[in-house]
């Protein structure tokens, strides 16, 4: 699926450990917070493989590439709990953590990147200063961050969501987030998208 660092994101959201310096600094939470406000517009591809299952329950949560754009996708499951909407509302909420969690680890590279700039030694950014600006955070609303699909699994009963933000919204929610230094906030607008298309996969 992804490279590098998405390799790590993808398989820790499996079940494995993401490193521990992506979760350094309450970025999740930051993360969670500046998303709360985004509503995505993305279209959904409902191409499905030869079983007839989506193709991004097979994919599973990532960052891509395609013609509609730079887009993060959270994808979250839920077994059956006796209860449609119960069960519904859990992959939802799961689906939106995963959009948290995959930001998270977008924003610590990007953050590594400016740290090696010169730029960033000038204005005294450093990886302990970032860590120091969230500390303060504690609430954690996902309500706001769109879930544009929905799929059942017939012979589990299991309910896979998939929840996306593509790279506009989170530049314009960026652009007006507080917690965040205003040199890291300017080099994201300046190398964003090139560090997103470094990560990123592509789709056809």
């Amino acid at each position: 699926m992804l490279k590098n660092f998405c390799d790590a994101v993808v398989a820790s959201g499996r079940g494995g450990k993401i490193p521990a310096a992506l979760w350094k600094g309450g970025w999740t939470t930051a993360v969670a917070l500046l998303l709360v406000a985004c509503a995505s517009t993305t279209s959904l591809d409902q191409a499905t493989d030869a079983s007839g299952v989506p193709l991004w329950v097979n994919q599973g949560s990532n960052i891509l590439t395609s013609k509609q754009g730079r887009r993060f996708h959270g994808v979250g499951s839920a077994p059956d709990l006796g209860d449609f909407s119960l069960q519904t509302a859990t992959a939802d909420t799961r689906a939106r953590q995963e959009i948290a969690r995959i930001m998270a680890s977008y924003i610590e590279i990007v953050s590594r990147d400016f740290i090696a700039t010169g730029d960033a030694a000038e204005v005294g950014f450093t990886a302990q200063k970032a860590a120091r600006q969230m500390e303060h955070v504690s609430s954690i609303d996902l309500t706001g961050i769109e879930v544009v699909g929905h799929w059942r699994d017939k012979d589990s009963r299991t309910i896979y969501s998939i929840a996306a933000v593509d790279m506009q919204q989170v530049r314009e929610v960026i652009n007006k987030a507080a917690e965040l230094d205003p040199e890291l906030r300017d080099f994201i607008h300046r190398e964003g998208d090139r560090i997103f298309d470094r990560i990123s996969t592509a789709e056809d």
